[in-house]
């Protein structure tokens, strides 16, 4: 009953939340790709039946994918960094109430744990188990399959969940997953015997007969996680409810070099005070510095992605990852403190500007990490610098168009007890525009005009914006100003 509640509770929430009806197209969109993905991955494990059959003749096709798994489950481990949040539920309430205190994070993780991301794979396997199992163990093989599959899944996602949790409040968390991974790695590569898939084999026929020790042994290490999440989360969402860390200030920076240049300047030291001090900002700062950093070491030194496609894919979404991150949320960070700006004159228009100019500078953090791929010839220094300006550019003058039609708050500092917050159909299309519509430009550019033609007119097309940029910042202030009573209103609701 208590569980019911929570939930009647959540979906009450956000059907009266101010942005569902803005939100519904965006769901329309998201579903659309889920369908889509589904149907990507029923082909690929369509494909690896008959690929496997055919290439490893002295072994069945379920062997060899169960080699896989730990690979599958690292996949599917990163892959939650970019769609799957922490859960979000507004736990506050609940913590006031007098209710057993664990019984609202149980509800937290068990959510979590009956996430429909963690049936995705079944779209893989279940195809991949009809072709390959089905004809030795017959329907209850492949139920049984699937079941210690999405065991192995759930088991991954509190994994995730602990990583993420951790993350989020030192950085330094980054070094479990990596430290866990690498102990995998070298008990993998260093024998001869190869422990690791070879167990993973194992448990994967284990899972198809049905031996019941196999999923009992999952089981457990699900609880022993699920233990681990729930104590956890349990002390960091007493610590930001108690708001314990705002006392740990050790150093303020004034950015004092910034006063020379007047109101925009007070706006830039203003941005960056956001970005280096509120939790949800630093956190955001913090991964995409990462994955910037992870992609500019892949495309260096590894010959994965040395194919047109990922290369651009690549180079672009470490240029706009930054942009995308945080002007998607453009006066949706200020919605906080918006009533305080509209005292004074044209202070929207200084504050635009001062987030292209800190925003523009910030993609010579990338250029700067590529460059080992230019010193490897993976790519040109021209081309580096096409991709660039045609970043700031173009990509950066679609960003800022949310300025104008953003009008949902986005809290700076909540975490665990906070609310969820979903970005707007606006916010979700311009972004994933802002990713896919310049891979998608380059390569036909490539494909017609050649790849050194595609970058003079990358870069020229880049120069035109940023050059032009004070008209068109000039004239997304003056449309914000239209609607500024609309969009307050929004962010008062939303706050």
């Amino acid at each position: 009953m208590f569980f019911n509640d929570l939930r009647r509770h959540g979906k009450l929430a956000a059907k009266r939340h101010p942005m569902y009806e803005k939100n519904k197209f965006g769901k329309l969109f998201m579903y659309f790709m889920a369908v889509f993905c589904a149907g990507y991955l029923i082909f690929i494990g369509t494909g690896l039946a008959y690929a496997f059959r055919d290439g490893f003749p002295g072994m069945e096709p379920y062997h060899i994918l169960n080699k896989a798994l730990l690979a599958i489950l690292i996949i599917d481990f990163l892959m939650r960094f970019l769609f799957q949040k922490t859960p979000t539920q507004e736990v506050k309430p609940y913590l006031l109430l007098p209710i057993k205190k664990n019984r609202a994070l149980d509800f937290l993780l068990l959510r979590s744990g009956l996430s429909s991301f963690n049936i995705i794979w079944f779209f893989l396997f279940v195809p991949f188990a009809i072709l390959t199992v089905m004809r030795f163990f017959g329907i209850t093989g492949i139920i049984t399959y699937s079941l210690g599959i999405y065991l192995l899944v759930v088991f991954n996602n509190y994994w995730y969940l602990l990583c993420r949790t951790l993350l989020n409040e030192r950085i330094w968390w980054i070094v479990l997953p990596i430290a866990v991974y690498g102990i995998l790695a070298a008990l993998e590569f260093v024998p001869d015997n190869h422990p690791i898939t070879t167990f993973t084999m194992n448990l994967g026929e284990a899972f198809i007969v049905g031996n019941i020790l196999a999923f009992l042994g999952v089981l457990i290490l699900i609880a022993l996680i699920w233990l681990v999440n729930r104590n956890i989360i349990k002390r960091i969402v007493y610590s930001e409810i108690n708001k314990v860390e705002d006392a740990k200030v050790k150093h303020v920076s004034e950015y004092t070099f910034l006063e020379r240049y007047g109101e925009i300047g007070e706006f830039f030291r203003l941005e960056l005070k956001m970005l280096t001090r509120n939790k949800r900002c630093k956190m955001s700062l913090r991964t995409f510095g990462i994955i910037v950093i992870l992609f500019s070491v892949l495309l260096s030194f590894s010959t994965i992605y040395d194919n047109a496609i990922m290369k651009n894919f690549i180079i672009i979404y470490s240029f706009v990852v930054f942009g995308v991150g945080f002007l998607s949320q453009t006066m949706s960070f200020e919605g906080n403190y918006l009533d305080g700006l509209m005292t004074r004159k044209e202070s929207i228009f200084n504050l635009l500007k001062a987030k292209y100019y800190l925003y523009s500078i910030s993609v010579l953090i990338p250029f700067v990490w590529m460059i080992p791929a230019m010193v490897t010839g993976k790519l040109s220094v021209f081309s580096a610098i096409s991709y660039m300006f045609f970043s700031i550019g173009v990509v950066y003058f679609a960003l800022f168009q949310l300025a104008v039609y953003n009008n949902k708050t986005v809290p700076l500092n909540e975490g665990l007890s906070g609310k969820q917050n979903t970005g707007t159909a606006y916010q979700n299309l311009i972004a994933m525009g802002a990713f896919f519509f310049p891979i998608l430009f380059c390569r036909l550019l490539d494909t017609f005009l050649g790849e050194n033609a595609a970058q003079w007119i990358l870069l020229i097309l880049g120069l035109i914006f940023v050059l032009t940029a004070h008209l068109w910042i000039k004239n997304i202030y003056i449309r914000f100003m239209k609607r500024r009573y609309k969009n307050m209103e929004g962010f008062r609701n939303t706050r």
